[in-house]
């Protein structure tokens, strides 16, 4: 059970960013626009797309997890400050604080990994085995 559990947690933090990278790519211009807005350089934009996608790709197959689980946790602290910290607006409020909770689910993958239903788990497995036969 622990295994299955893992694996669909990984799914559940990893669908925020499948999501968000893709409606960043459906409406690149828009974006890139609204983090001009907000005193971002939209030139950071691809890093952003790219950051979400193999991240959350990254966390779906439980591949190099806790590096991928450690950069989103960082991306969601910086950008919940950078987008979501008008205090005075509940909405933003509470936008910052899901970036918190995702911050915090996904630094648990970074104390824990990512379990063994992961590519991780099978390297780790692997090396062992060829480990004890050489």
């Amino acid at each position: 059970m622990p295994a299955i559990t893992n694996l669909i947690a990984r799914g559940l933090l990893a669908q925020i960013f499948l999501f968000a990278g893709l409606s960043k790519l459906a409406d690149y211009g828009g974006t890139q626009a609204w983090m001009e807005a907000m005193e971002v350089s939209g030139d950071l934009l691809p890093l952003v797309i790219a950051l979400e996608l193999a991240g959350a790709a990254a966390l779906i197959l439980g591949w190099q997890t806790r590096w991928a689980a450690l950069a989103l946790a960082a991306f969601s602290v910086v950008s919940g400050l950078l987008f979501h910290a008008d205090f005075g607006d509940q909405t933003q409020s509470i936008l910052f604080m899901k970036n918190l909770a995702m911050a915090g689910g996904l630094l648990l993958l970074v104390a824990h990994g990512p379990g063994a239903l992961s590519l991780d788990q099978r390297r780790a497995t692997s090396a062992r085995h060829s480990g004890a036969v050489t």
